[in-house]
């Protein structure tokens, strides 16, 4: 069984979140770029099968800026067997349908009997990457599970839905995205760490995939505009002189909140 885990640096969601105001892009130095623990608990429920099923092998994959192999790195010291890093300065500001592509490209580069990755980012929370790169392979997809039990020949597991659960199965090889339900990821140990140092780490450019990031093949979003959210204005203090009741409903009938 191969499995590949889809994994992504992301801003820190404790730390400053802030837009360059001239390419429209998410400032990634304003604060601490960590691996996104969404695509952690990913790389769990891998391991985890991992742990039981003797001759499983894991690989991450993450489309990122060439320094991002350090963050990268830290799913081989939690247990996968190697790394692949997509590297290309075409793919700054990439759209969902050029990630989707090429990371589907590298999936089919890698080989695979299971792809596992999160159901959102915490930086875009497009939620259809999964699903894109189910279509471009043409596999069949199991999205936004809640649990999950891997086979030698299907993949299954719970989707929650408005009316209750949702039982799902799919065949091998298939794609599957799972939620925060999973459990949290492992800590990787000093033996880890050290391993990490020696694990196979691929990097790989567009040219190698052969996608084309050019707009002559595939659409592609434009930034048409940007701008600094406004600061937030002062909120209204009611002091209690006895009439506080009556302000409070002044306010939300005001405001049509009542």
């Amino acid at each position: 069984m191969k499995i590949v885990v889809l994994v992504k640096e992301v801003p820190d969601t404790y730390g400053d979140r802030k837009l360059n105001l001239e390419t429209g892009l998410a400032d990634r130095d304003a604060g601490e770029r960590v691996l996104d623990e969404i695509g952690e608990r990913s790389l769990e429920v891998a391991l985890s099968y991992a742990d039981a099923n003797a001759g499983t092998e894991v690989v991450v994959l993450s489309m990122a800026p060439e320094a991002s192999a350090a963050t990268i790195r830290k799913g081989l010291a939690m247990g996968a067997a190697s790394a692949v890093q997509v590297v290309d300065d075409a793919l700054v500001g990439a759209d969902l349908g050029l990630t989707a592509e090429v990371l589907a490209a590298a999936v089919k580069r890698t080989g695979f009997d299971l792809v596992i990755t999160g159901n959102q980012s915490t930086d875009g929370s497009g939620g259809v990457i999964g699903a894109m790169i189910a279509e471009h392979v043409g596999v069949p997809h199991a999205t936004a599970l809640s649990a999950v039990e891997i086979g030698e020949t299907q993949v299954s597991g719970t989707r929650a839905t408005d009316a209750g659960n949702a039982r799902v199965t799919a065949p091998l090889p298939a794609v599957i995205s799972i939620t925060e339900a999973l459990p949290d990821a492992r800590f990787p140990n000093f033996k880890g760490i050290m391993a990490a140092k020696k694990k196979p780490f691929e990097t790989l450019s567009l040219s190698d995939l052969g996608v084309d990031a050019g707009v002559e093949t595939t659409a592609r979003s434009i930034m048409t505009a940007v701008s600094e959210k406004p600061p937030r204005s002062a909120g209204v203090k009611i002091v209690d002189e006895g009439d506080a009741g009556e302000k409070l409903a002044a306010y939300l009938i005001e405001n049509r909140l009542a």
